[in-house]
Order: C-alpha cells, then structure tokens, then sequence
C-alpha cells in the first residue's frame, strides 16, 4: 500500500535544519555578539594605555619629594613667565625669584595631557637678567604640563598651559609651601 500524505503536511517540513530561515535568525544574535565582543577585546589590548602606571606605590613614595622641590621654589620665591609665538617658533620667557635671577641651567619639559610621545624636553639657559629664548618646534592645540627645575633638580615650577588659547602663563611657587622662619 503507497504511503498517505496528509493534505495539510507543509512541503518544506522535511527539508534539513539549515534550509530553514528560524535557525539563521536565532544565532545571527549570539553571532553578531560574539563578533562585537572580540573587536572590543582587539581594540582593548591593540596598545598599552599611556596614562597607566605599573609602579604606581613608587611613584606615590615620589610625591614627597616633589613637595620638598616646590617648598623649596617658594623659599626662593620663584615665577616664571612663557610665551609662545607661533609665528617665529620661539618660545621666550623670563625667570626670576624675589627681584633677583636665577642662575644656571634650567631644563623646561612640556608634556602632553595624552600623548607622551609628543612631549618636549628643553634645557634653557637665561641671561644674567632670567631672560631667555628658545626655538620651539609648532605645538599641538592641546592642554600642556609645564615643569621647569634648575639642573640639579633641588626644586621646580609646575602648572598647566591650555595652548592655543593662552598665548602666555605665569607659574608662580606657591608662598603657603614656604618654610616657616
């Protein structure tokens, strides 16, 4: 006897898993999940975060002694004045600490907020008046970390410079940090 087929059997039922569209659509989520995740976790390990540091108690103990270089800067009543122009690529400026100059060599770092690579270091050496001019290749619109210390590093002047739009600043040691007399 020939086998009966129901009349309301679908044709397609007897068709394997894959030529079914349900299947398709349930993994196209997992699918698509799995795929973003990854690229996530490329993205994630494609380079080393510049604002990590791996010895961070290290450079804990070294706050300490920057205090100590930014008392000393505020015994010796320190300001420096910076401006920039683009246009000559010089960077100028005058130091000086209660009416008088400093003398000797002075190193000027200016870090970049995000990108170290792009960071500035300059040894300055002003006249016998704290004035000074150095060339200075086209900076970057972005906000700068200024530090200049004498060559012995026995004390420095920090701050921050937000260039284009201050064209000059003014880091001044902080009078409150000076040692009581």
């Amino acid at each position: 006897m020939p086998e009966v087929i129901p009349i309301n059997a679908r044709a397609d039922s007897a068709a394997p898993w894959w030529r079914h569209r349900w299947p398709w659509l349930l993994m196209a989520g997992p699918a698509f999940v799995v795929v973003a995740g990854s690229y996530t976790g490329y993205l994630a390990y494609q380079g080393q975060d510049a604002l990590v540091v791996g010895d961070y108690y290290k450079q804990g103990k070294a706050i300490n002694q920057d205090l100590r270089r930014d008392r000393a800067a505020s015994a010796l009543g320190l300001k420096l004045a910076l401006r920039y122009a683009a246009g000559d690529g010089l960077l100028s400026g005058r130091i000086g600490g209660a009416g008088q100059a400093v003398p000797g060599r002075l190193l000027l770092q200016l870090s970049h907020a995000t990108q170290p690579e792009k960071d500035v270091q300059l040894a300055i050496q002003p006249d016998a008046d704290g004035v000074f001019s150095v060339p200075l290749p086209m900076l970057e619109r972005s906000r700068w970390i200024v530090q200049v210390e004498s060559e012995k590093r026995d004390w420095r002047l920090a701050g921050t410079w937000s260039w284009p739009a201050q064209h000059e600043i003014l880091l001044q040691a902080d009078p409150q940090l000076a040692p009581a007399e």
